[in-house]
């Protein structure tokens, strides 16, 4: 995937508020690539972990599930809405769990934030440590 066309993975990207789904104790999300501190080349494969629930695409109403997304050289604060789609907040609405995507030469900071069936981020949220990659 090239930085910038992710929109095509995205089901839905509404921006209206809706109550947080619950998440359940101990679920987390986190990257097993890249690792904090890794230099890499473009496309940057990004393959992403998840344990105490389950993956499920955007659209999909099922308990204790949710999709990922890559949030890029930004914070996500407003967790009651849906996550935007855009280039520091890239969906994975097809339930993807491995991705290629390409990120502009420098450093970055990544981290993964799963969304419900709508995109609104769990609560409390499920995300990962922030990680900082090189890219050449």
């Amino acid at each position: 995937m090239r930085f910038g066309s992710f929109v095509g993975m995205c089901l839905f990207a509404g921006a209206a508020a809706a109550q947080p789904l619950p998440s359940p104790p101990g679920a987390k999300v986190y990257f097993i690539e890249p690792k904090d501190g890794a230099v890499v080349g473009n496309p940057v494969r990004i393959v992403m972990g998840l344990s105490g629930m389950g993956i499920a695409p955007a659209g999909v109403e099922k308990e204790n599930t949710g999709h990922h997304h890559l949030i890029v050289d930004t914070d996500y604060t407003d967790m009651e809405y849906s996550i935007p789609a855009d280039e520091q907040h890239i969906h994975f609405g097809g339930g993807q769990t491995e991705a290629a995507v390409t990120l502009p030469p420098g450093q970055h900071t990544l981290y993964l934030l799963l969304g419900d069936e709508n995109h609104i981020p769990h609560h409390p949220p499920v995300q990962s440590a922030k990680i900082r990659i090189t890219v050449k």
